[in-house]
């Protein structure tokens, strides 16, 4: 087989197969050209045969190339599935991957802003674009992320078949996963403001969320569009779109929701990755209690 047969079938398998999202198949398929160019491997059955001391190897050279721990563990995850892949083609009656740790990654806690600064970004981005219709996208954007806990992959995922906004959304998530979430009157209004401001045709099967030339919105305008609106409001580089999100239910969690009901709202397949948000809530009040209690003014 040649290289582009071996890279292609991976890549097909984590696009249609996984449903992966296009920039972990971008970032797994690169992993793996990089291996098959190391071994100048020929056929499935070459890569079927790596063992834990070929994945160490391969992950010491790029380590020696300043990989952190969290990317050579993200690196180690791909290696490993690009193995697994390899065998199942190969006919291997055992297509599980070689057994290796990854380097340990400390977990920080998200930093999530204040309601006040959430709803001061939106209205920034409002007021700091070129165009009318720009600025009432971002800001439609951002609140959907805030008022609606979406990854920001979800919210330009949506299509003009989500007009128009009702109480409720249907969102696709991770996996292709689907949740229902709902809408504040603050969030709807945005999202129909834009659409009436926007120039682009909404049909239900094209992008809600427009690009200045008609295309696709992407993540990577609207991360520019809050840095700006960040620094404008004086706030750290942690006031990122995602920041957004764990603003969401790190506010909800404090006003009293149960763990469960947030698993389901921000569509985490565990609820190990909503217990994270205990512990961004009891950061929080502790650094309220830090800065309000008398007797830490002593």
């Amino acid at each position: 087989m040649t290289r582009a047969e071996l890279l292609g079938a991976w890549q097909a398998y984590l696009a249609q197969g996984r449903r992966r999202s296009p920039h972990t198949v971008r970032a797994y398929v690169a992993t793996a050209a990089r291996l098959v160019d190391t071994l100048d491997a020929g056929d499935w059955s070459d890569l079927a045969r790596l063992d834990s001391a070929a994945l160490r190897s391969q992950l010491a050279r790029r380590r020696s190339e300043g990989l952190s721990n969290a990317s050579a563990a993200r690196e180690l995850s791909a290696l490993k599935g690009f193995i697994a892949f390899a065998r199942e083609q190969a006919g291997l009656a055992n297509p599980a991957p070689p057994r290796m740790r990854g380097p340990r990654i400390k977990k920080g806690l998200p930093r999530p802003v204040t309601p006040d600064e959430a709803v001061g970004l939106a209205h920034a981005v409002h007021e700091d674009a070129g165009e009318e219709w720009i600025g009432a996208r971002d800001r439609a954007v951002l609140l959907l992320l805030y008022g609606a806990g979406m990854r920001i992959a979800e919210a330009l995922s949506l299509t003009g078949a989500a007009l128009p906004l009702g109480e409720v959304l249907t969102v696709t998530g991770k996996g292709g996963k689907q949740r229902v979430v709902p809408l504040l009157p603050l969030v709807r209004d945005a999202v129909a403001d834009y659409v009436t401001k926007c120039p682009w045709p909404l049909p239900k099967e094209g992008p809600l969320f427009r690009g200045a030339k008609g295309g696709p919105l992407s993540q990577g305008m609207v991360q520019k569009a809050m840095a700006r609106a960040r620094i404008g409001l004086g706030l750290p580089s942690s006031a990122t779109p995602h920041a957004l999100r764990h603003s969401f239910a790190t506010h909800l969690l404090g006003a009293g929701a149960d763990l469960r009901s947030l698993q389901e709202l921000l569509g985490h397949a565990s609820l190990g990755s909503t217990q994270i948000y205990t512990k961004v809530d009891a950061a929080t009040l502790l650094d309220v209690y830090r800065n309000a209690h008398p007797r830490e003014q002593d």
